[in-house]
């Protein structure tokens, strides 16, 4: 994270810690790419796919040492007792002294050289899951990121909707206030004035659920990016008026099919399926390595009187060695690993096909978003045009109580669905990068 302005915040945070009046949250204002910059370094929930890529990493590095020759040393010491000859009817006892320090020593390599493929077949299996892993991280931080974006854009609606309740209530109390002028002067009635006052105490019930909200959304935010508890996070409030890019389906359903992490996955699943097939296939194959050794022990037993003596001898060769129960036993593994790669594949054309009709739904949903904006504004116009003409008219005597209550209970939804509206472009586009794998 280099981002300067959250360093601050973040060190201050710290100190703030130490201080004596630290009870008041520190704010910051960011942008959805600084939030996931501070994720990446900062969250809890990607430290398990980081060290689960570390432990596959590690996989690979043991799979390419079955290359390596295997050495094997033994040594032995141990004490011999003396033995005894008969006949073969046990008769005739004779004592046979023998030597009663015995000792052993083994040194044995054996490279190997062939092994039908399942070495190679074993380190791409590894590399596969390395890749299957990397790609499982990237999934993972796409879904914090889209999450984050979800709370920062509900965050950013949530505060505008409490502007336009905290409006709403203000305008509501100044009616309130001529209802009262009005009634000291006998022109309105108290049941005018108790229903608009519960009109106020809704209105006040709602702020208060707002901010509920928004304190909920900013703990989830700070919890998911790593920041401190104390920090409140605050929406960047250009973020609305910047130009996104208007790209054709075809570019979105071209990026998604190249860097959709759940694509990716998927493939990486099917090379895992292939490459096990390989290894199984594998098992009806002979296995050759080359072999040395060398032997020193002592006594030599195996001479009557024994002798007293150390026997040395080394060798060199070839191994061959062959299970001969693969023949009757591979076949059902090697039809499972051939089942399972038809199944990898299957499950490969049915990602690619939920990621096309997911970008298709975005992409409909993204430019609907646009239309759905110059309607509300329109219909925020109009209820607005509404409001000031009921109220000139309540005042004048000429509406209902029912009718202000109307008015401006459809100028506050009129409002609201407005703000859904902007914050809706944004979301469908993150929505979009999301679902291409380029957010």
């Amino acid at each position: 994270m280099n981002n300067p302005r959250l360093l601050t915040v973040l060190f201050a945070s710290a100190l703030a810690g130490h201080a004596i009046c630290a009870s008041a949250q520190s704010a910051v204002v960011m942008s959805p790419e600084e939030l996931f910059a501070a994720a990446e370094n900062h969250s809890r929930q990607l430290r398990p796919s980081f060290s689960s890529e570390e432990v596959a990493r590690q996989d690979v590095r043991v799979a390419k040492a079955g290359r390596l020759p295997d050495i094997n040393a033994n040594l032995s010491l141990n004490y011999i007792g003396d033995g005894f000859t008969t006949r073969r009817d046990l008769s005739d006892y004779q004592k046979a002294p023998i030597p009663h320090f015995g000792s052993g020593l083994s040194i044995n390599v054996s490279q190997p050289v062939y092994t039908g493929g399942a070495i190679t077949a074993g380190i791409e299996m590894a590399e596969h899951r390395l890749t299957a892993s990397r790609f499982a991280t990237e999934l993972q931080r796409d879904n914090i990121r889209f999450n984050l974006v979800g709370d920062y854009l509900d965050i950013y609606k949530y505060m505008n909707l409490r502007d336009v309740v905290d409006k709403n209530i203000s305008q509501a109390r100044t009616v309130l206030s001529e209802m009262t002028a009005r009634h000291e002067h006998g022109t309105a009635l108290q049941n005018d004035i108790t229903r608009y006052e519960l009109l106020v105490s809704n209105l006040e019930l709602q702020l208060t659920r707002i901010n509920n909200t928004i304190d909920i959304l900013n703990h989830n935010l700070v919890t998911i990016a790593g920041f401190p508890a104390d920090i409140t996070v605050l929406p960047d409030t250009t973020i609305l008026s910047k130009a996104l890019p208007m790209k054709q389906e075809s570019e979105w359903q071209g990026e998604a099919s190249a860097s959709s992490p759940a694509i990716r996955l998927a493939e990486s699943s099917r090379d895992i399926s292939h490459t096990s097939e390989r290894i199984a296939k594998a098992e009806r194959l002979p296995k050759i390595s080359l072999q040395a050794g060398w032997n020193i022990d002592g006594p030599i037993l195996v001479e009557i009187p024994p002798i007293n003596r150390n026997l040395s001898y080394w060798y060199v060769g070839v191994g061959v060695s062959y299970n001969i129960s693969s023949l009757y036993k591979t076949d059902k593994t090697i039809a499972r690993s051939h089942a399972a790669s038809i199944h990898a594949n299957d499950e490969l054309a049915a990602v690619r096909e939920n990621v096309e009709m997911g970008m298709r739904a975005d992409y409909v949903r993204y430019l609907e978003s646009y239309e759905d904006l110059k309607t509300r504004q329109k219909s925020v116009e109009l209820a607005e045009r509404n409001y000031n003409i009921t109220t000139t008219r309540y005042s004048a005597d000429m509406a209902l109580l029912t009718d202000l209550l109307d008015a401006a209970n459809s100028k506050l939804d009129a409002e609201q669905k407005l703000i859904d509206a902007r914050i809706n472009i944004i979301y469908y586009y993150y929505k979009l990068l999301f679902t291409s794998g380029k957010i």
